[in-house]
């Protein structure tokens, strides 16, 4: 593979610049991550609920309503997972572990993220302003914070400067393109300006600027929307130092879910692709499935029937710190999120919540190989046989 693009340097390790991001629950995991790595770029594991590869741990899981025991049996499958994703990688590349802020236990999973030997920690859903405190112990490991604009990026500079610790790379992920959850507080704020790449990367390098950071060099990732070798041109001519993928990586022959997951956001059109209020209180993305559909039209019927009781998590787990349907928060989703991304891993159309990203995919329809998609990127140099396809 012959590119020009210079090194993604994260803890001294060069890197194509290419980042995989983190998918869950269970859409990247260790074959996904390890397949990246191996190419030498990044490849992230989503930490949330990784049981759903490991059906001893799901037959173990049946037999307790303890969270500790929950969460134990959680760390166990994170932990499998990461040591996998490194022997696959073969030394290549790095590996990193996301783990939303909006999860409870987000900082248990990271420390055992660390434990396991992951090499770097990736956090969005929230500002994660005690990172640094918490990974204290693991000083080798990478931590990369995921913000939206430049006002949030300011102030985790701001906050972790005076923890004598910077971040080891930003990603900067834009709400109108990004799936899953996105990095708004409203629908309608999706789209505002101020989270245009070409303007935070901007604003971004003006902050390193006046906080004396310049010679930090600290790499940014813009994420959301990347899915063509002209886009990777542009933003990395212009401030950014590395891209972001999920959605183009979750449908390569190595994404870790079900053929029918693929099939599913793969041969989605734009017209299937909605915006909806998650249950973790934030905006979210995902293709117009048979469940997402019938559930948007009831939204407005179950809000108003919304109550706080902790019987209503039905997967027992309270596995966000802010929940829609466990809480009784009328203005948010209404629904299990871990038992809908789990029909999803598991290729159930009518039954799971399909992420996805908003725009068209590199290869189309198309599932190919991690190796031609970072080929594809960084060269442009499409498959010769993709037209067949």
């Amino acid at each position: 593979m012959h590119h020009t693009f210079k090194p993604l340097l994260i803890k001294g390790k060069a890197l194509l610049p290419i980042v995989q991001g983190g998918m869950g629950v269970g859409i990247s995991a260790h074959k996904l991550a390890g397949a990246v790595a191996k190419e030498g770029a990044l490849g992230t594991i989503a930490s949330v609920d990784l049981r759903h590869h490991h059906p001893d741990l799901l037959e173990q899981s049946k037999a307790t309503k303890v969270q500790a025991e929950l969460d134990a049996l959680n760390f166990e499958a994170l932990a499998r997972e990461v040591k996998l994703a490194k022997a696959t990688a073969q030394g290549n590349g790095l590996i990193a572990v996301n783990v939303m802020k909006a999860v409870a236990s987000n900082t248990d999973y990271v420390r055992a993220a660390c434990e396991a030997g992951t090499d770097a920690i990736v956090m969005g859903a929230g500002l994660p302003l005690d990172l640094p405190e918490v990974t204290a112990d693991y000083p080798n490991v990478a931590l990369v914070p995921i913000l939206s604009d430049s006002r949030g990026i300011n102030v985790v500079l701001k906050k972790w400067l005076k923890k004598n610790r910077l971040p080891d790379a930003i990603v900067i992920e834009h709400p109108a393109h990004a799936g899953g959850h996105l990095g708004a507080t409203k629908i309608e704020e999706i789209h505002n300006e101020k989270f245009d790449f070409d303007r935070v990367l901007t604003e971004t390098h003006q902050i390193f600027k006046d906080l004396g950071l310049e010679s930090a060099r600290i790499p940014l990732i813009v994420a959301g929307g990347i899915n063509s070798h002209e886009k990777v041109l542009h933003y990395l001519s212009n401030g950014a130092s590395g891209v972001q993928l999920g959605t183009a990586f979750a449908v390569t022959e190595e994404g870790d879910a079900h053929p029918n997951f693929k099939e599913v956001l793969a041969n989605a059109r734009d017209e299937d692709i909605v915006e909806f209020m998650s249950v973790a209180g934030l905006p979210a993305r995902a293709v117009l499935t048979p469940w997402l559909k019938n559930y948007i039209n009831r939204e407005a019927r179950l809000q108003s029937n919304a109550k706080a009781d902790p019987a209503r998590c039905t997967q027992g787990m309270n596995c966000l710190s802010v929940c829609g349907l466990r809480d009784g928060l009328a203005k948010v989703g209404q629904f299990c999120i871990d038992l809908k991304l789990a029909a999803a891993m598991r290729g159930e159309v009518n039954r799971g919540l399909f992420f996805r990203g908003a725009d068209s995919l590199p290869f189309g329809s198309a599932i190919r190989p991690v190796r031609e998609l970072i080929d594809y990127l960084l060269t442009g140099q499409r498959p010769q046989n993709l037209a067949a396809i």
